[in-house]
């Protein structure tokens, strides 16, 4: 997998290549870019794919920066430069990051996706993301919280990764998300740093810039979310002066994980007709 070094530290991402369209997609909290494995296994052919790790706790590399919510946002538009990526769609999972890089670096952007996300006062979202924030003030906190996501019948708990998603995400990609953080100190102290210096604000002001992005925007919903209130995705699509809404059913959060080909199809049609 490509690294490359950013001003806060070294960012893995995968690229599929080619010169199709660029997509650029960005994952939540606790997952590498292997959440969009089957996403990009549809899109590969016609579309070049770009898919970095954040410093969200399953990255390989601990920052040299300590993360924030704030510095991920200015890495996330670093990266695009650093790779001269233009006329992107960018789509977010989950987090909300993408907001915020849409209404202050518009600049190389082509279209916006929004997936089951963060938004508003949502922010830390729903019971799972104020038990992260609660296990990251709390010493020995995040240890625990690992040993619990990591215990196979507590996956399913609506606490865990059970309120993401309505089929089971295999062993082996929650191994493979949780791992860093179970073996690694400086991988421990990049995630209690992110989550504990999360500006609440900061939606509710991109929001406000979303009103100013005039580029198409795709607004991609699941209606059975757990953590995501579904009202949530009709504001957003409303206030994007080119948005558009899309509920999905039979899915939570991670709709790559539980509807992927649904999703890969609503990509292609947005980056044909965007």
């Amino acid at each position: 997998m490509p690294e490359i070094e950013l001003s806060a530290g070294t960012v893995t991402y995968e690229d599929t290549g080619g010169d199709g369209p660029v997509v650029v997609l960005l994952h939540g909290l606790l997952h590498d870019a292997s959440v969009w494995r089957h996403v990009v296994a549809e899109l590969r052919t016609g579309h070049r794919l770009v898919a970095p790790t954040l410093p969200y706790g399953a990255h390989r590399r601990p920052m040299r920066r300590p993360p924030t919510p704030d510095l991920v946002n200015e890495l996330i538009a670093e990266f695009l430069e650093r790779l001269d990526l233009r006329d992107v769609t960018l789509v977010e999972s989950d987090c909300g990051r993408a907001q915020t890089v849409a209404a202050r670096h518009p600049e190389r952007l082509a279209r916006l996706v929004l997936i089951s996300c963060e938004a508003f006062d949502n922010y830390p979202p729903g019971l799972p993301g104020k038990m992260i924030g609660l296990a990251c003030r709390v010493p020995g906190g995040v240890p625990v919280m690992v040993r619990v996501l990591g215990w196979k019948p507590l996956r399913r708990l609506p606490v865990g990764f059970g309120a993401l998603t309505k089929r089971p995400v295999p062993d082996e990609v929650v191994e493979r998300w949780l791992r860093p953080l179970r073996t690694d100190p400086a991988i421990r102290r990049d995630f209690r740093h992110y989550n504990t210096h999360v500006r609440r604000t900061e939606l509710l002001e991109a929001a406000q810039g979303l009103r100013r992005f005039q580029r198409p925007a795709l607004v991609v919903w699941a209606t059975e979310d757990l953590m995501m209130p579904r009202e949530h995705g009709r504001m957003l699509a409303e206030l994007l002066p080119r948005g558009r809404l899309v509920e999905l059913r039979g899915t939570r959060t991670l709709i790559a994980e539980d509807r992927p080909q649904r999703l890969a199809s609503l990509l292609r049609w947005f980056v044909a007709e965007g």
